[in-house]
């Protein structure tokens, strides 16, 4: 579920796809790329599973090894301060810093001190995937702000930060979460996050704010499917819990968190970060590419074959 290396997300696996295999809704095996099929290929690349069934793809990939990560705590008092510091530095940081921002409870255990379990704090999560000689100097700023109650940062292997927190989102957990892409984390946002962020129930709920500039930003909207490529930041509200009586109460939390953020969003979300939130939603993601979507739809799964998914309407 968390993912803090890479500033696009869903906009860089869009714009780094360079062909990939499939099957049609009719049964036919073929092939999308920008030389063949161009439609399909096009619509693939953000319009999650809504067309045909991918078998293999190809993929650019970018080389990366070493990085320089880990996470840096502050005390909710610092919240506030914490907040607008993470929203100067993603806009001076180098495109190879990326990261999060989140309201959190401390896990009881490694690499948390005691003192720290189950408080409830705010942070940021850091990769820098850059020379490492310039590391300590690139993550200096966030290292000064506070001071921080708790930073755990060092050189890891790519593949561990991946992983590091996948122990907090076990199978069998109750989730929901709401989201949306924000152009700017504008102070009347943050004074929003600092009213809900603190009520996290457990250490399995948390807000993440990430980046989605650097390299998305480069890319037109038209290009691909992925629309908000002018989005600074997309915030995810997420609960996770055992018990599901706690299931109520703590969607609810989410609700009210969104629908106080909504006003200050740019109209849609990330797919992946979507429930059941209706058409007018999926449209507002898309935006102007929705029509082109729809049109691509009627060609290669006219019968809504594939559904079960944040569902782009056939109109034939």
């Amino acid at each position: 579920m968390v993912s803090v290396t890479l500033r696009e997300s869903a906009a860089c696996r869009a714009t780094n796809l360079i062909s990939v295999d499939v099957v049609t809704a009719d049964g036919r095996f073929i092939t999308a790329s920008n030389k063949e099929n161009n439609d399909l290929f096009w619509g693939l690349r953000g319009g999650g599973g809504n067309f045909v069934i991918v078998t293999s793809f190809e993929f650019k990939l970018h080389p990366v090894s070493t990085v320089f990560a880990g996470p840096i705590l502050y005390s909710l008092q610092e919240a506030r301060g914490a907040m607008r510091l993470y929203r100067e530095y993603m806009a001076k940081a180098p495109e190879d810093m990326s990261g999060l921002f989140s309201f959190l409870v401390v896990p009881p255990g490694p690499p948390f001190p005691d003192h720290l379990h189950n408080k409830t704090v705010c942070g940021v999560v850091r990769c820098y995937a850059g020379p490492t000689e310039k590391a300590e100097e690139v993550i200096r700023p966030l290292r000064k702000f506070g001071p921080p109650i708790f930073e755990y940062l060092g050189h890891i292997p790519y593949p561990a930060l991946q992983s590091a927190l996948d122990a907090l989102v076990p199978f069998g957990l109750q989730y929901y979460w709401k989201a949306d892409f924000v152009k700017e984390l504008i102070d009347d946002a943050i004074e929003v996050h600092l009213k809900y962020g603190p009520d996290i129930a457990k250490y399995n709920s948390a807000l993440y704010i990430y980046p989605t500039s650097g390299a998305a930003h480069r890319v037109k909207k038209d290009e691909t499917a992925f629309n908000h490529r002018d989005a600074d930041f997309v915030h995810v509200i997420a609960s996770a819990n055992s018990d599901p009586a706690d299931t109520p109460k703590n969607s609810e939390w989410v609700r009210e968190y969104w629908s106080a953020l909504h006003p200050y969003s740019a109209g849609g979300a990330y797919l992946n970060f979507m429930m059941e939130e209706g058409e007018d939603r999926i449209k507002a993601t898309y935006g102007d590419n929705y029509e082109r979507l729809v049109q691509i739809k009627n060609k290669y799964d006219p019968t809504n074959l594939f559904r079960v998914n944040q569902n782009i309407k056939p109109t034939v």
